[in-house]
């Protein structure tokens, strides 16, 4: 004789026991709790008021570094142009190391300065001849509107990524200081004509190739 099986209302079928809402709303509470521990850093009570609220304006640091810090510091670290580029000629490592700043494993940036001809304009790039260099050695001016590079930023050696949140406000801080030499140097400056006349200049170039240098200027100035 076969034994007996206890059988539901319909179809055999044991019914679910079902979970009081309460304990759900329990359970999705520990798991909300647990969820928020994991996604969050732990921060001292030092470090977060060291950290403050921040933002980072550009402009404001534009305003107060490059007249008063990068201005002179280019000047001050300047190496006069035709001894740069024989240096470069001869050596661009060796000139790199005893002129020039180099960030990471980016390019030697130089301060520099020289004694030329303006030439024409093109492309927001002023020619100069300058004494000194070899035929093939092609120098430029950028006098804008557009101030390309962070070349200002770069040579000065005092300005490095570890001061910035990230990437983008170390690319913002260069572009204030082109800004900045923008307002302060080209803004009053009658580059049209000071073609064929003789100038001075000093500013700071990323190295590319020796024959091909290109710089963003703190000073020029005709010389009568």
């Amino acid at each position: 004789m076969s034994t007996p099986v206890a059988s539901g209302a319909r179809g055999g079928q044991v019914p679910r026991r079902r979970i009081p809402a309460k304990w759900i709303a329990v359970a999705l509470a520990v798991a909300l709790l647990a969820a928020i521990g994991f996604s969050t850093q732990y921060r001292s009570a030092e470090s977060v008021a060291a950290a403050g609220p921040r933002r980072f304006d550009p402009a404001a640091y534009g305003a107060r570094t490059y007249e008063d810090k990068v201005v002179p510091a280019i000047e001050r670290k300047a190496v006069e142009l035709p001894v740069l580029v024989k240096a470069m000629n001869a050596d661009a490592e060796a000139a790199g190391k005893q002129y020039g700043v180099r960030h990471g494993n980016g390019p030697y940036t130089f301060a520099v300065e020289g004694v030329g001809t303006a030439g024409t304009v093109r492309s927001g790039l002023m020619h100069v001849t300058v004494p000194g260099l070899p035929p093939d050695t092609r120098v430029s001016l950028q006098v804008g509107p557009i101030i390309n590079g962070t070349a200002l930023r770069d040579a000065v050696g005092f300005i490095t990524f570890g001061q910035f949140l990230d990437q983008v406000e170390y690319a913002d801080a260069a572009t204030a200081l082109n800004d900045q030499m923008r307002e302060k140097l080209l803004k009053n400056l009658d580059v049209p004509r000071l073609e064929g006349k003789k100038i001075s200049f000093v500013g700071a170039f990323s190295f590319l190739t020796p024959s091909v240098v290109t710089i963003t200027p703190v000073s020029i100035k005709e010389i009568a």
